[in-house]
C-alpha cells in the first residue's frame, strides 16, 4: 500500500471494520430508555384514567378529576431526581464494575422502576417507580457515552456517540406514537401499556451488552493488557499483533501512566488546577450539560401536549408525534455534521438559530389569538425548526463533547458530574415549569411568554460556546489532552490542525521496521502514526 493512500476503511480492516463500529453503535440503544421514559410522561399525565387514578376530585373538570400543579410537578420531576443520583453513581459503577457491566446493572434498576409504575394504584408507588426508573436512566446517561467514546475509532467517534442522542429521539417518537394510540382507552391499560413497553428496551440492551466487549481503556486501567488487546482487536476487526492495535494500546497505556504520576483520582481532583486543565474541563462539562437543558427543549418533551392544548391547537397528541418525527429526523444530519464541521461550530450556530426561534415563538404567542389558524400553524412550524435545530446541534454534540474532553484517569468522575448537572437542571426545570406556565393561585401564569426565558438562555449558550468550547474534531482522546494543555478554546481550531498535520505521533517503540506486512497488507510507519 503506497504511503498516503490510507483510508478509514483500510485502517480498520476493510469491510470487517464495520463489525466493531456496529458493536459500539449498538450501545446507543440505551438512549431509548432515556428518550421513551422522558417522552411518555407528557401524554400519560393527560390521559383520563390516569387522572382519575392519581388526581383529585374536581367537579369543574369534564371527567370529575383534575391534576393539581403540585402533583404534576412531582410526577414529572421525580424522574430527574433519580437520574441525578444515578448519574453520580455512574462513576463508581464504571470504575469498579466496568462500563459494560455497569450498563447491564442500569437495565435491571430501570426495569424495577418500570414494573412499579405499571402496577401502581397509588400515587406514592407511581412516584417511587419513577424514581427508580430515573436512577437507571441516570446510570445509562453516564455509562453509554463513556463506553462509546472509549471504544470508537477517532475518525467516526462523533457520529457513533451521536447515535445515543438519535436513540433518545427515537424513544421520544415511539412514546408519542404509543401515547396517541392508547390515549382514548378508559381503563388502566391506557397508561399501563405505554409505560410497560419500556421493559422491551431494557431487555434488548441487557442481552446485547452480554456479547459486547469491555472498553480497552478500562481494561488497561485495571492492569489487564491481554484482555484489552483482545477487546481492541474485536473493535477494530484486526489481529492483536497488528501495528494499529499495538500502537493504539501503547498510546492509551502511555497516557494513563502519565496521568497516574499526577495522581488525579478523586472527585476533588476533578476541580484542581493542573497542567492539563482538569478543573476547566470539569467545569466545561458541567456547564455544557446545564446549558443544554437551559435551551428549553425539554419543555416540549415534558409539557408539549399541555402547552399545545392551552394554545388552542386541536389534537395536540398528533402535533407531538409530528414534532418528534422532526426531532428524530434532524438528528441524522447532526450525526454526519459533527465529524464534518466540528463540535464548536455546530454548537455556536445551533444556539444562534434556537435563540431566534425561541423569541419568535414568544412574540407570536403573545400577539396572535387562539382563533388565528395561520398564526397557530406558524407557531407550530417555528417550534419544529427550533426542535430540529436542537436535534442537529446541541442534542448530540453535548454528549459527544463530555465523552471526549476528560482524561482516562478521571473520565468516569468527570462524565458523571456532567451527566448529573444535566439531570439536576432537568429536574429544576421540570419542577418549576408548571408553576411558571400554569395560571391560578400560586402560579406565574406566563403561558407562551416562558419562551422569552428560553430565548434569553439560548443567548447565554452562544456566549458560553464562543469562550469555553474547544474544537476536538478528528483527534484521539489522548490528543485532546494535548489540545487542552497547549491551547485555549479560542485558539483550539489552529492547534488542532497542528496536531493533525504537524505534531509527531507517539508510536510503539518495538515497531522498528519501516514497513510491516500484516494479512498481506504493507503498513508504513506513517500510516500507523496516522491511525494512532
Amino acid at each position: 500500500m503506497p504511503a498516503g493512500s490510507i483510508t478509514p476503511a483500510t485502517t480498520h480492516g476493510g469491510k470487517r471494520g464495520m463489525s466493531g463500529i456496529i458493536m459500539t453503535a449498538f450501545a446507543a440503544f440505551g438512549g431509548m430508555l432515556f428518550g421513551y421514559d422522558t417522552g411518555t410522561i407528557s401524554g400519560v399525565i393527560q390521559m383520563d384514567d390516569w387522572i382519575r387514578t392519581f388526581g383529585v376530585p374536581d367537579k369543574s373538570a369534564s371527567i370529575g378529576y383534575s391534576l393539581p400543579t403540585s402533583r404534576e410537578s412531582l410526577v414529572v420531576s421525580i424522574l430527574s431526581a433519580g437520574t441525578f443520583l444515578g448519574a453520580l453513581s455512574g462513576a463508581p459503577a464504571a470504575d469498579v464494575l466496568g462500563r459494560r457491566i455497569g450498563i447491564m446493572l442500569s437495565c435491571i434498576v430501570f426495569s424495577l422502576g418500570v414494573a412499579l409504575q405499571t402496577g401502581a394504584l397509588t400515587l406514592a408507588t407511581f412516584v417511587v417507580g419513577r424514581f427508580f426508573a430515573g436512577f437507571g436512566v441516570g446510570l445509562v446517561s453516564t455509562l453509554i457515552p463513556m463506553y462509546q467514546s472509549e471504544c470508537s475509532p477517532k475518525w467516526i467517534r462523533g457520529a457513533i456517540v451521536s447515535c445515543y442522542q438519535w436513540a433518545i429521539t427515537i424513544g421520544l417518537l415511539l412514546a408519542a406514537v404509543i401515547n396517541n394510540a392508547t390515549k382514548d382507552r378508559q381503563n388502566h391499560s391506557a397508561w399501563q401499556i405505554s409505560i410497560s413497553v419500556q421493559l422491551i428496551w431494557a431487555f434488548v440492551l441487557f442481552i446485547g451488552m452480554i456479547w459486547l466487549p469491555e472498553t480497552p481503556r478500562w481494561l488497561i486501567k485495571k492492569n489487564r493488557p491481554d484482555y484489552a488487546a483482545k477487546a481492541l482487536s474485536r473493535l477494530r476487526s484486526l489481529p492483536m499483533t497488528h501495528p494499529v492495535v499495538v500502537a493504539e494500546l501503547e498510546e492509551i497505556t502511555a497516557a494513563l501512566e502519565a496521568e497516574r504520576e499526577i495522581g488525579q483520582n478523586t472527585y476533588i481532583d476533578c476541580f484542581r488546577s493542573t497542567h492539563n486543565k482538569i478543573a476547566l474541563r470539569t467545569c466545561t462539562g458541567i456547564a455544557l450539560q446545564a446549558w443544554q437543558q437551559l435551551t428549553g427543549v425539554n419543555f416540549i418533551s415534558y409539557y408539549g401536549i399541555t402547552f399545545f392544548t392551552s394554545a388552542g391547537i386541536q389534537n395536540p397528541f398528533l402535533i407531538s408525534v409530528a414534532i418528534n418525527i422532526v426531532n428524530m429526523g434532524m438528528t441524522l444530519p447532526g450525526m454526519w455534521a459533527v465529524d464534518r464541521f466540528g463540535r464548536r461550530s455546530l454548537l455556536l450556530w445551533g444556539a444562534v438559530l434556537m435563540c431566534i426561534c425561541e423569541f419568535l415563538v414568544a412574540i407570536l404567542g403573545v400577539t396572535i389569538s387562539i382563533e388565528n389558524l395561520a398564526g397557530q400553524r406558524a407557531l407550530i412550524g417555528i417550534v419544529c425548526i427550533y426542535v430540529g435545530t436542537f436535534a442537529a446541534t446541541w442534542g448530540p454534540v453535548a454528549w459527544v463533547l463530555v465523552g471526549e474532553i476528560f482524561p482516562l484517569n478521571v473520565r468516569a468522575k468527570g462524565m458523571s458530574l456532567s451527566a448529573a448537572s444535566n439531570w439536576l437542571w432537568n429536574w429544576a426545570l421540570a419542577f418549576a415549569t408548571p408553576y411558571l406556565v400554569n395560571s391560578g393561585p400560586g402560579n406565574a401564569g406566563l403561558g407562551v411568554k416562558v419562551f422569552f426565558i428560553w430565548g434569553s438562555t439560548c443567548a447565554g449558550c452562544i456566549v458560553f460556546t464562543y469562550f469555553c468550547i474547544p474544537e476536538t474534531k478528528g483527534l484521539s482522546l489522548e490528543q485532546i489532552d494535548l489540545l487542552y494543555q497547549n491551547s485555549t478554546p479560542l485558539t483550539s481550531t489552529q492547534y488542532r490542525e497542528h496536531l493533525i498535520t504537524g505534531e509527531p505521533r507517539r508510536v510503539v517503540e518495538d515497531i522498528t521496521s519501516p514497513v510491516k506486512e500484516v494479512d498481506g497488507e504493507k503498513w508504513t510507519m506513517e500510516e500507523v502514526q496516522e491511525v494512532v
